[in-house]
Formats: C-alpha cells, structure tokens, sequence
C-alpha cells in the first residue's frame, strides 16, 4: 500500500512539475499532504512537515545569506575583470563558450558546493550569452552536469560524503578506483559542451565582441541603468572582496563552522565594506531579497515534501519493494542495478532520504550476494547528474531563480543530456571495474 501511495506521489508531483499545471512551490506543498491524507496519516502531518522544515532550515539559511553575499559582490564589480579575461578567451564562439562554462563551473565545484558554483558561473558567463543571443540553458546544464561529476565523485562532495559515511567507508577506497570514471565523465561534460555550442553556433554564428562592452543598448532605460551599475562598482575594493571570497571558501571547505554561518558573516562584511551607508545597504539588500525568499520558499516546500515521504514511511516501502522484486539470478548484477536505479530515486528523494534511508538497505541486500558496500556507494552516485535536475535540490532552485527560468522547462531541456551522463560514467565505472559484475 504505502509502496503504491509513494510511487503515485511522486508521479503526480512530477506531471504537475512538467507540465506546468502549478508553480513549484504549491507542488511541493499540497501534492504530499493530499497523498498523507489517502494514506490515513491525518493526525501526524503536522509533525511530518514541522520535521522536514527544520531538516531544511540550515540550507535555505544557507542559501538565504549566499545569494546575499554573492549579489553584494556582483554588483560591486567582483567578477567583472573574470567575465573579460573569459570574453579574451572565446571571443564570441558559442562552442568555446560552452565548453568554457563548463569547465569554470568544473573548477568551482572543487569546492563541493553547488551555491558556490552556480553563483559564479552564472555572475560570470550570463552577461556573455546575453550578449550573443545564446540559450542560457546551455549553461544552466552544463553546470549542472560539471558539479554533478566533480562534486558528485570527490569525496568532500556532498553524495559521496553521505554514502562513505552512512556504510562506514575508507575515502581513499571509494575514490581512488573512482578516479578513472571521474575523469572519463569529465570528458564527456566536455563533449557534451561541444555538442551543445556548435548547436548554438549553427543557429547565430559567431559573434564579434569588445570585451569591455557585454551589452550594448542605446535605449535610454539601459543607459539609466549602466549609470546606476557604474555606480554601485568599487573597483579600488577588489582585492579586499577577492580576499573576502577566498577566505569564506577556505573556511567553508575545512568546515570550521557551517557554511551558513560562513555566509552570513561574509555577507555582512561584504556589505558594510562596499556600502557603508545605511540607505544604499537597504537598497541593495531590497534588490536581491526577491530572489532569496522565492529560493527559501522552495527550499521549505521541499522539506515539507521530503519529511511526509520520509515520515509516512513510503521511501522505506519503495526500497524493500524494489528489493524484493530482484530475482537471486541477477544478484550479481546487484551494483549495476543500484547505479541505474539511482537515476530514478534520486531525482525524486532528497540526498539525505536516498543516502541515508536506502543505500544502507541496498547494502545489506548486496551483501548476501558477496558484494563489498564499498561497490554500492560508487553505484549510488551514478545518477547524481539527474538528480541535480529535481526540485528537491536546493542549488537547483537557486540556478533556475537566477537565470529567470522555469523549472519544468530547464527540466525538459536538460533531462536527455542529464540521463546520457548517468549512462556514460556507470559504463565507464563497470569497464574500469570501479563497480564490477559477479
């Protein structure tokens, strides 16, 4: 019963998403509560949903104090002397762009952090695929895939974080057989990059740019604007910002405190050192405060729906029913089917609800067929570059809310190089054995 009422939910949830029937945020909300409701738990929704808040708070905190900090930075011309070396570099190519996104967003995740990684890459390479007419969800997708590999595999990510922890597990016994697959799904982002940019470039050529001049409009509205951008630039506190950067990120990747906390102090640095004057810090807070609730919101209506699905109990329902469902004659198949199957179950669980909840089960399963959990956890990352797709992924809510884009649409677009990726890099993991047949 509970395994019919998990799997009907999340087809609902996923039909409303994509087809546009509602926004994301009452998706989140309502579709979890109605099948709670059908499923006789009434009395505890309320406790379900209070617990699936506060499982989110630290992230939408997170996510509340980064676009803050980001957004004071952006508009003190931070990342301006970055977008002009990258304008030298490809020079209107929309192929050399593409691949370019990918890669700064590759270099970014080293971090781990898919804020960080969107917020840059998006500060950065947005203003040039405005200028030439490219499709903003090039980048949108290539940065998802490029965090989906870097941060998805490296042991400091946050899947591979889960799953060594949850099973017990060596890092350097998890990622050094990795590393093969890694590099190969690297490649493969590249590729992808390639395909995607000369699709742009049989579309709207190559464009010849000025690297110091992104957008050109002489209308009046943009000229008031460009003042009004010129004004907010503090180009003699550069270094100082850069500094200011770096050291959060430091700071972030040897965990001395949560990144939140990180965030919000840098923030308020950052904003008392750009704009010390009280009327122009009201007024850059007011400027990026739309985006971050619109992101909070969802982040919140996300933990409604992860703690109804965990707290019904339907995520454990749905894994023991895939289990029993495994014939013993495919037991040796057992990695492979947690790869493949990771594609799905990702996308509709949280991390925490996936790593935590049923790769402990698919352990246990595998053990009686003598295979190491060691296996399972590289298989269980294998659908990390879908998984980035859902909207149970708070980074993802940031990337589409920045870009001004609909998450059903960004789903439809990306959803073929996403499922191509998770193919690739669980093909590349059985050939280099970092996930074997018995």
């Amino acid at each position: 019963m509970l395994t019919i009422l998990g799997f009907s939910m999340v087809t609902v949830f996923t039909i409303l998403i994509m087809t546009k029937k509602v926004s994301p945020i009452v998706a989140l909300t309502i579709t979890p509560i109605v099948f709670a409701l059908i499923g006789g738990f009434g009395k505890d929704i309320g406790d379900m949903i209070l617990e699936g808040i506060q499982t989110v708070a630290s992230s939408a905190a997170l996510l509340l104090f980064a676009i803050l900090f980001f957004g004071i930075l952006i508009d003190a011309g931070l990342f301006d002397p970055l977008i002009e070396k990258i304008l030298s570099i490809v020079k209107g190519d929309p192929v050399k762009i593409a691949i370019g996104s990918a890669v700064l967003a590759m270099l970014i995740a080293l971090d781990g952090d898919g804020t960080t990684t969107y917020m840059i890459t998006v500060s950065a390479m947005l203003p040039l695929y405005k200028r030439i007419g490219m499709n903003p969800m090039v980048m949108a997708t290539l940065a998802m895939l490029s965090l989906s590999i870097v941060s998805g595999m490296t042991p400091w990510g946050g899947p591979a974080t889960r799953a060594i922890s949850v099973l017990g597990l060596d890092p350097s016994d998890f990622f050094v057989p990795l590393l093969p697959t890694m590099l190969g799904g690297i490649a493969c982002v590249i590729f992808l990059a390639f395909l995607m940019g000369r699709k742009e470039r049989n579309r709207i050529g190559i464009v010849q740019l000025e690297p110091r001049h992104i957008t050109k409009d002489s209308s009046q509205s943009y000229m008031a604007a460009s003042l009004e951008s010129e004004q907010l630039k503090r180009p003699r506190l550069i270094y100082l910002n850069l500094f200011l950067v770096i050291s959060i990120m430091v700071f972030i990747v040897l965990g001395t405190k949560h990144p939140s906390v990180l965030f919000l102090i840098g923030f308020v640095l950052a904003l008392t050192i750009n704009y010390p004057n009280v009327k122009m810090q009201k007024e850059r807070i007011a400027e990026h405060s739309g985006n971050a609730i619109t992101v909070v919101l969802l982040v919140f209506s996300a933990g409604v729906f992860a703690g109804i699905l965990s707290g019904t109990k339907m995520v454990d329902a749905i894994a023991g029913s895939l289990i029993s469902v495994i014939p013993s004659s495919m037991g040796g198949f057992f990695p492979v089917i947690v790869a493949l199957t990771s594609i799905p179950f990702t996308f509709v669980l949280s991390n925490d609800a996936y790593y935590f909840g049923m790769v402990p089960i698919f352990a246990e399963a595998a053990s009686a067929y003598g295979i190491e959990p060691v296996e399972i956890a590289r298989a269980s990352i294998m659908g990390q570059p879908v998984h980035l797709m859902s909207p149970l992924v708070a980074s993802t809510l940031l990337l589409v809310s920045m870009l001004k884009m609909d998450l059903g649409s960004f789903q439809r677009f990306a959803v073929k190089w996403a499922v191509i990726t998770s193919l690739v890099i669980t093909l590349l993991a059985i050939i280099t054995g970092a996930i074997t047949i018995l």
